[in-house]
């Protein structure tokens, strides 16, 4: 666990557990909490004039959700959940309070986002790749090892395939 969770997680707040299809927020809700998710998985979903959606963040055990939205007074997107969860929530008033009164957390604010960048770009990138076997040897190359079987729909969804491309992809590394 990083610096910044464990002192995250030390922040006067409360746990909060959500089940599969809640809502976490919607678009345009005003900002009152910043979120950590212990447990589960929670996407973020941008949805466009077009009727389109676009997923923006898939937030796991470990991870901030939506960080930006420390910075601005209304999400620009919905909070919903895909795996029942545990957040633990911090009003954003006093987060922005301690980051502001103690440089220690906010070096490990400052480190937190610039992995979440990292990890943002590699996507990015990952994405770019026009194969399913491009895009796990990406995958595969940074370190990353393969789950066990059961577990192949989450990295199908992390290579932006759909999970028959990649049994196909891994049957034929077979």
């Amino acid at each position: 666990m990083s610096n910044f969770i464990t002192t995250f997680l030390s922040l006067p707040g409360q746990a909060r557990s959500l089940s599969v299809s809640e809502a976490l927020f919607q678009q345009s809700d005003a900002i009152r909490h910043m979120y950590l998710v212990e447990t589960g998985e929670i996407e973020l979903v941008r949805h466009m004039a077009d009727g389109q959606s676009m997923v923006l963040q898939r937030a796991k055990a470990g991870m901030m959700l939506a960080e930006a939205s420390a910075y601005t007074s209304h999400y620009h997107c919905r909070a919903d959940v895909v795996a029942d969860c545990l957040l633990y929530q911090v009003p954003v008033q006093t987060f922005l309070g301690y980051l502001g009164s103690n440089n220690e957390f906010a070096m490990q604010w400052g480190q937190y986002l610039a992995k979440s960048v990292q990890k943002a770009r590699f996507r990015s990138e990952l994405l770019t790749r026009k194969t399913v076997a491009q895009r796990l040897d990406a995958w595969l190359a940074v370190g990353n090892s393969l789950a066990p079987k059961g577990q192949w729909q989450g990295l199908a969804k992390e290579l932006g395939v759909s999970h028959e491309a990649l049994y196909r992809e891994l049957a034929k590394r077979r």
